[in-house]
């Protein structure tokens, strides 16, 4: 078993998959309970590893990427790391890893570079895998001494690591203290077959607006389509379309009480905040529940018990489409009544 005082992580893609890859962190910590853990990420996921406890420090990879080749080495070979696990592989930073002589370098067997890049091979695919995200990560500890594929219950300890500010004043004031705060995300920004607008509508005008206030959350893209949902509900729904950045969206979640949304970066993070998290999933490789529910207390997924083939080539999606209003409100009464409500104006980091 290899002796490990530092280790990084690297995985350069997005939030969900980022989110994904913290457990990860947590079990390192399991079999090394000294170890140090560096984490690369891109700029826009900052937020989501600075703020959990697991990680111990941040590497930008959008800053580090723009420096000179020598600079970038001897940034990485001044963190002294014993092992580096590249979860996602990235070309240049295998390379920098390599020539800044860390002594285990680990990667999937999957990825030509790696061959000359690592000396610790991993021999798994992801593509039609029959694990979850979380748990196809680890795979990645073998040459660590982690041998054992964790159950989803197990990693579910290691979720609610994220820390989040306290909200703002002007925040703070639009969730209500006597009502369910539940948010609705009904875009993806692409990374997922949507429920879509028809659906949302349909659910909103379900919802018991004397028990719950509804929050329409996205990017500042997705308010051109959404329009419709504010020109017909108007004030018992509330506009938080590009209106935080990503650290302040963090708070918000952690302070309400539930996130409604398809397989997106915001639902992975209700799911480790221990919100409500209900995730809605097309029933089709690689992108269903099997690989990519979300994983936390309170956190569930609805998805159509058959196989999705007439939907590959379409950006529109019947089987999840299909899914009603009316069983994902079916869902949020069983997960609402289970999951215990914070105090949730008094959560600080």
């Amino acid at each position: 078993m290899l002796q490990i005082s530092r280790l990084i992580i690297s995985r350069t893609d997005g939030i969900g998959d980022v989110i994904l890859t913290l457990p990860l962190a947590g079990l390192i910590k399991k079999y090394y309970p000294d170890c140090k853990i560096w984490f690369v990420g891109r700029d826009y996921t900052k937020a989501i590893i600075s703020s959990c406890s697991l990680i111990d420090n941040f590497i930008n990879w959008d800053e580090l990427s723009k420096l000179p080749l020598e600079t970038q080495i001897g940034i990485i070979k001044g963190i002294n790391a014993d092992a580096v696990i590249h979860v996602f592989p990235n070309k240049s930073f295998s390379k920098i890893c390599l020539k800044a002589k860390i002594p285990a370098r680990i990667g999937t067997s999957h990825r030509l570079f790696h061959w000359f890049t690592c000396n610790k091979l991993v021999n798994f695919s992801r593509k039609s895998s029959i694990w979850h995200e979380a748990q196809l990560n680890t795979f990645l500890g073998k040459p660590l001494g982690i041998h054992t594929i964790p159950h989803i219950k197990e990693l579910i300890k290691y979720t609610e690591t994220l820390n989040f500010d306290r909200l703002s004043e002007n925040h703070r004031q639009l969730l209500s203290p006597h009502k369910f705060n539940l948010i609705l995300h009904p875009k993806s920004k692409g990374s997922a077959r949507e429920w879509g607008l028809k659906n949302f509508d349909r659910l909103i005008e379900l919802l018991p607006k004397d028990k719950y206030k509804i929050f329409i959350s996205g990017v500042k893209e997705d308010r051109a389509e959404l329009k419709p949902l504010f020109d017909k509900w108007g004030s018992e729904i509330t506009d938080l379309i590009g209106m935080t950045s990503l650290p302040e969206f963090i708070s918000f979640i952690g302070n309400a009480d539930g996130l409604i949304a398809a397989s997106t970066g915001p639902l992975h993070i209700a799911a480790f905040l221990g919100k409500v998290a209900i995730g809605l999933y097309a029933p089709m490789q690689p992108i269903h529940p099997g690989r990519w529910a979300p994983i936390g207390r309170n956190a569930t997924f609805l998805v159509l018990n058959k196989t999705c083939h007439n939907c590959y080539k379409s950006n529109h999606c019947k089987c999840i489409e299909s899914i009603s209003p009316e069983d994902v409100i079916g869902k949020l009464d069983e997960f609402k009544c289970s999951s215990l409500k914070l105090n949730k104006f008094e959560v600080s980091k």
